[in-house]
């Protein structure tokens, strides 16, 4: 009988177990199903985000394109980088990722990321004095008022001929540069500190004042302490050429000129060579930067703080974005970037020439970002990429999509 019962025991533990063993299984299974509706859940909203990224993009983009030349876009949301690109590079390769642009003015604000990271290491301070770094402006008279700040704020005070329409002035010489400057008077408009008026000649002598302080020239400064570091192979200023004479602002290398884009004017005519430079300085450490849509993306990634491999120049990058002079109750300037004030605040830099236009936008809270490059002079580059980070963001209304052709 004790025998009996204990196979009753073992028999009814057996059954016990393959139920439970059942049971596992089926929440296994449950639990399996459960995370492939996920994922398959998951992959479709990723596939929807996607398609209404290039619904945004296409709409603000598609209607601002002419005959000649093209736009390329480096989209930033979510950690996620996507490219679109319009039209053609010259008359026959389309606009790629890969293709070069000049930058114009977006350009500089690499040049006050650079200062800001030499003001974040304690090698220089935004409220020096120019005249410290460049001595020669000590023989002067304002001049010598002037600070760093100023200079990447537009509030200097002193402006040049080519600073502002009407273009095609007078050209410069190192040498000529340091004799207007130490000729210059401020007067009630011209206040150091008081105005923003617009100042390329101040960004020429920031470009001076950092080779002074640091002996090197702009372009290996550049390269060494923000484009190396950052991985952006494919941007480049010019270099110095074999005949300076012939080319006293330098030449972009033609391993990059091979990849730049041809520039177009408004009315859809061919300006220079691909690669060319302009400008009213005629020295080394004066050109326009060039870079592709790609490289920008990962700029635009470290400005809005997701490359945690370089947290000093993300930092840097963060304070050149900080306020420090207002415009007005909607407006903010910082150093080279405008802050734009609104249900969210975008800042940005637009740069033109007459065969290019550049654009880059960012909502750092959000985490969203734009660069359009394009190939052609005096298109509205700024309106597009305003429009369409706002509504990445969800600052606009999502259902704009719809309307416009979504």
């Amino acid at each position: 009988m004790a025998r009996a019962g204990d196979a009753i025991a073992r028999a009814r533990s057996f059954a016990l177990a393959a139920r439970t063993m059942v049971e596992v299984a089926r929440h296994r299974a449950a639990g399996l199903l459960v995370i492939g509706l996920v994922a398959m859940m998951t992959i479709e909203s990723h596939a929807q985000s996607r398609d209404e990224q290039a619904k945004i993009v296409e709409r603000d983009v598609r209607p601002i394109l002419e005959d000649a030349g093209g736009i390329a876009v480096a989209l930033r949301e979510n950690g996620r980088t996507r490219f679109f690109n319009y039209g053609n590079g010259d008359r026959d390769r389309p606009v790629t990722a890969d293709a070069l642009f000049n930058l114009g003015s977006v350009g500089k604000v690499f040049d006050t990321s650079l200062l800001a990271l030499a003001d974040e290491q304690g090698e220089l301070k935004l409220d020096d004095l120019v005249a410290n770094y460049v001595t020669e402006l000590q023989q002067g008279g304002d001049i010598r008022r002037i600070t760093l700040q100023q200079l990447a704020t537009y509030t200097s005070g002193f402006v040049l001929p080519g600073d502002h329409p009407p273009w095609g002035g007078k050209t410069f010489t190192l040498q000529e540069f340091i004799a207007t400057l130490n000729a210059w008077h401020s007067d009630e408009q011209h206040q150091p500190g008081a105005h923003k008026i617009y100042s390329h000649a101040g960004f020429i002598l920031m470009h001076l004042a950092l080779e002074r302080r640091f002996g090197l020239p702009f372009d290996e400064l550049m390269r060494q302490r923000l484009l190396r570091p950052l991985g952006l192979r494919s941007t480049t200023l010019p270099t110095a050429s074999s005949d300076p004479k012939q080319d006293p602002q330098g030449v972009i290398p033609e391993a990059f000129a091979r990849r730049a884009v041809q520039g177009y004017s408004e009315h859809d005519e061919p300006i220079g060579s691909p690669g060319n430079l302009q400008g009213y300085y005629h020295w080394l450490g004066t050109g326009q930067m060039y870079s592709s849509a790609r490289d920008m993306a990962a700029f635009l990634a470290a400005n809005l703080g997701e490359l945690p491999d370089q947290p000093a120049i993300q930092e840097a990058m963060r304070r050149a974005q900080q306020t420090t002079f207002r415009l007005d109750k909607h407006t903010d300037q910082a150093l080279a970037w405008e802050v734009h004030k609104g249900r969210e605040t975008i800042v940005d830099k637009f740069g033109g020439l007459n065969n290019a236009s550049a654009y880059i936008g960012l909502i750092p809270d959000k985490k969203v970002g734009i660069v359009l490059l394009s190939n052609r002079g005096d298109m509205d580059l700024a309106r597009a990429g305003r429009r369409i980070v706002r509504v990445l963001a969800r600052c606009e209304d999502v259902h704009l999509i719809r309307e416009h052709g979504g």
